[in-house]
């Protein structure tokens, strides 16, 4: 088995991946950076429409409306820092990496406010704000001497001193990460990558739920692989739901924007009737947990697919300009929202929670961190601010990526040899791994959703803990592929999301309980 070596291995590519390796990369760092797909700009990030919230606009008011929308459960201390910090991380995307940013007549920045804001202070690019973050910092990466790129690439399981060395001696060392081994897909070669910092940045687990805004590979991998070898894990009950994504039959989901709603979109029944005034005070502006439940509880009284937002208050141009490439997508699929709502349901879209990490990305295992969507400093608490994710992972990647190499510089470590791989050499069946992949959504839609009860997330436990015993006995027989990997990490991370579920009685933001639901069987 052949050993590659590099200072920093970053497992993930999106914008929290890339942004890390590119920060370590300035920093003197020499970075792989592992991509599952042909192309790196493939991620959850890419697909986010509305924008980045600049934090120097208003930082008290910010720091009031996070804790606001994570219902009070988000980490004080967390919040302070990136607000504090996260105006030069977006700086640095303005004058560095020169992220073409929507400007008025005489050049200034353009801002919107979105749902649960209480100022205009998110910086967009039309609606498309993710893709032109990520396409303007992987051109940088790419431009690095320091970055290698290895796509079609997607790791296995961590190196840890106590189970992957050759040394015996290291398991008397404390729980320390050097690395992972990696399969690389168009050969099948399982390899290993000794890293002295090994970064976790896989993104979320919204493909464990049946409908979802996420790309195809978001199974929780990061998550799986680092509780795997001993990482805390923390607030994964989170699971936040986007109110509005498009839906009509025949046509892909298709994320709508919370923007559309900060520029004057009015949520509506099939009726034309404004319904959002009846669940919260800040009507289609509330925020987006309260939302996604309200559109769920107006569709199952009225037995309607969907409901609508409708965009009659503004005018035709101004929609076609701001809103381009949505425009283009529903127009595509038979809706043009220039002159008819657009039909919308909710769907899984991101993980609140995460690998545990302190404020600078270190988990509890030596050398081990994590960025972005697969890590928690608790910044969300139980529902996140909308445009807050984009600014968590540039300000989080440029901070780690600096305590990385600050510690680097003064450590002796070095990654031992590794322990080889064993493995087989047998296909697994892939219907098979489908029909597992298609319960784990089902099981997770139907039991572990928007609105949870003591027993829905008991039925669910019960069998995911079944199914994870055969999958973890189906995955030992076959070679390891992508497929394979995708059902191990998901099983794994969803069993986790309903332990933590379970665990947690209280209904706060995104994890809402209604237990009379049970109470109301007892007495039928």
């Amino acid at each position: 088995m052949r050993t590659v070596r590099t200072d920093c291995l970053v497992i993930g590519s999106g914008l929290a991946g890339a942004a890390y390796a590119y920060q370590a990369a300035k920093a003197g760092l020499d970075c792989m950076l592992l991509s599952s797909e042909s192309s790196a700009a493939e991620c959850n990030s890419a697909r986010a429409q509305g924008g980045i919230v600049d934090p120097a606009v208003d930082p008290q008011s910010l720091r009031a409306d996070i804790m606001t929308a994570s219902a009070g459960a988000a980490n004080p201390r967390a919040v302070d820092f990136i607000v504090e910090r996260g105006g030069a991380a977006v700086r640095e995307l303005v004058e560095e990496l020169e992220v073409p940013f929507d400007r008025g007549r005489s050049g200034e920045l353009r801002m919107t406010r979105e749902a649960a804001h209480s100022a205009a202070r998110i910086l967009f690019a039309k609606d498309r704000t993710g893709k032109a973050i990520v396409t303007a910092l992987h051109r940088a990466v790419a431009a690095s001497p320091r970055i290698r790129l290895a796509e079609h690439t997607v790791a296995v399981d961590l190196l840890t001193l106590s189970h992957s060395s050759t040394d015996p001696l290291h398991k008397y060392e404390p729980l320390t990460c050097f690395g992972a081994y990696v399969l690389d897909v168009a050969s099948g070669e399982v390899y290993a990558i000794a890293a002295a910092r090994t970064v976790v940045a896989t993104g979320g687990l919204g493909q464990l739920y049946l409908h979802s805004t996420n790309v195809p590979s978001a199974y929780g991998h990061g998550v799986a692989m680092g509780y795997r070898v001993g990482a805390r894990v923390i607030d994964l009950e989170y699971v936040q739901f986007h109110p509005t994504v498009f839906v009509r039959k025949d046509a892909a989901p298709f994320l709508i924007s919370e923007a559309v709603r900060g520029e004057g979109g009015q949520l509506v029944d099939a009726a034309g009737r404004r319904f959002m005034e009846d669940h919260h005070p800040d009507g289609s502006l509330a925020p987006r947990d309260v939302i996604a439940r309200s559109i769920t509880f107006e569709m199952i009284r009225t037995g309607a697919p969907s409901v609508f937002i409708d965009l009659s208050g503004l005018q035709p141009d101004y929609v076609t300009e701001r809103f381009p490439t949505i425009y283009r997508h529903c127009l595509d699929a038979g809706v043009d929202i220039t002159r008819e709502p657009i039909p919308v349901v909710p769907a899984a879209h991101y993980s609140c929670g995460g690998l545990h990490t302190d404020l600078y990305g270190r988990t509890n295992i030596v050398n081990l961190s994590a960025v972005g969507e697969a890590a928690c400093t608790g910044f969300h608490g139980a529902n996140r601010l909308a445009s807050t994710s984009l600014l968590e992972c540039v300000t989080m990647a440029r901070e780690a990526a600096a305590a990385a190499a600050s510690e680097r510089a003064g450590s002796r470590f070095a990654p031992p040899e590794v322990r080889p791989w064993e493995g087989r050499r047998v296909q697994a069946d892939e219907d098979l791994i489908r029909q597992d992949l298609n319960l784990i959504k089902a099981t997770m839609w139907n039991y572990v959703g928007l609105v949870r009860t003591g027993r829905r997330l008991e039925r669910a436990r019960d069998m995911l803990r079944e199914l994870h015993a055969q999958v973890d006995d189906f995955y030992r027989g076959y070679a390891v592929s992508k497929p394979l990997l995708n059902l191990r990490n998901a099983v794994q991370t969803a069993l986790l999301v309903v332990y933590a579920a379970c665990h947690n009685t209280r209904s706060v933001g995104c994890h809402y309980r209604d237990d009379s639901r049970d109470r109301c069987a007892d007495q039928d």
